[in-house]
C-alpha cells in the first residue's frame, strides 16, 4: 500500500504488481477500477496482467483506502483524470498501457483523448462513452432512499452471474463496495449521470479494446458508437453476460487484455 498527495491535497492510495522477469525492461499496465469500486476489485485479474506488466492499482479518490475529499472541493472528470496524472508523475511513467473497468473506462478516454502522450493502448471493459447510458440517475433515487447496501443487494443479480460465481464471492463483492462512502458515492453519480464523451472518442488514436457485455449490445447503441469514432479499435461481446465482466468472469477478462497487448508487440 502506497501513497501520494495530489495537487489538491488529496491522499490517493495505490499498489504496484510486478512479477516480469526481472532481467527485462517492463512496461506499465495502470489499471482503474469502477466507481463504488476499489483496487482489491482487481484481486483476480492483477496477478495474470502483473506477470506481464509492471502493474499499478490506484483507488480512485473518495474509494478503497484513498481519501473521501471534502465537499468543498471540485469534482470533475477532469480532476479524476488528474489524479492520474499526477499518479503517473509521482511514479516517473511517461506512458502506460491502461485497463479499465466500467467508470474507470471515462478515465481511460478521457485521458486518451487530452493527454495521448501518456497512453499507449486503452482497453475497456464494461465502459461506455458515458454514465449518461447507463440509466445511473435511477441508481441516485434508489440509494438515496433505501441505502448503498440494500441497493448493491438489490442489483448484485444484474452485475455478476449468481447462478455462476461462488455465493461467498457475490457476498464479498456487495460487502466490499458497500464501504465506499454513501455521501461522496452519491456525488460521483450525480456528476457522472450526464457524462457523453461521444464527441471526443474520435480523438482517442491508441489502439484501444472495448470489451461488451451481451446486455448493452443495441444496434445504434453507445458501443456502436465507439465501434464507430475510435479510429484503432477492436470490438469483442459476449451476447448474455452481465455488467460486470472483470469481476464475472476475471481470468478471460484478464486473457483478453493481454492478448490485446500482445498484439501491439507485433505490430512494432
Amino acid at each position: 500500500m502506497n501513497f501520494l498527495t495530489t495537487s489538491d491535497g488529496v491522499r490517493l492510495c495505490y499498489f504496484i504488481d510486478d512479477f516480469t522477469d526481472p532481467w527485462k525492461p517492463a512496461q506499465t499496465a495502470i489499471l482503474l477500477h469502477a466507481g463504488m469500486g476499489s483496487s482489491a476489485r482487481w484481486y483476480a485479474m492483477a496477478p495474470a496482467i502483473a506477470r506481464h506488466y509492471r502493474t499499478v492499482r490506484l483507488d480512485l479518490r473518495g474509494h478503497g483506502s484513498s481519501q473521501v475529499p471534502p465537499v468543498d472541493l471540485e469534482l470533475s472528470l477532469a480532476r479524476l483524470t488528474q489524479d492520474v496524472r499526477e499518479l503517473m508523475d509521482h511514479l516517473g511513467i511517461a506512458n502506460a498501457h491502461f485497463i479499465c473497468n466500467a467508470t474507470g473506462g471515462y478515465l481511460g478516454q478521457h485521458l486518451a483523448a487530452t493527454s495521448p502522450e501518456r497512453v499507449k493502448s486503452l482497453a475497456l471493459f464494461s465502459s461506455t462513452p458515458g454514465q449518461k447510458f447507463s440509466g445511473s440517475s435511477a441508481w441516485i433515487e434508489k440509494i438515496e432512499r433505501d441505502g448503498l447496501r440494500a441497493f448493491l443487494d438489490a442489483v448484485v443479480g444484474d452485475r455478476l452471474p449468481l447462478d455462476l460465481v461462488d455465493p461467498g464471492y457475490a457476498r464479498w463483492y456487495v460487502e466490499e463496495t458497500a464501504k465506499n462512502d454513501t455521501p461522496y458515492i452519491l456525488r460521483l453519480l450525480r456528476l457522472l449521470a450526464t457524462l457523453d464523451l461521444s464527441a471526443s472518442l474520435s480523438d482517442i488514436r491508441c489502439p484501444t479494446l472495448v470489451v461488451v457485455p451481451g446486455a448493452r449490445n443495441t444496434p445504434g447503441g453507445p458501443y456502436s458508437v465507439m465501434a464507430a469514432k475510435i479510429p484503432d479499435v477492436s470490438m469483442i461481446y459476449h451476447e448474455g453476460d452481465p455488467q460486470s465482466l472483470c469481476d464475472a468472469f476475471p481470468d478471460r477478462s484478464a486473457s483478453e487484455a493481454l492478448a490485446f497487448l500482445a498484439s501491439l508487440s507485433k505490430k512494432t
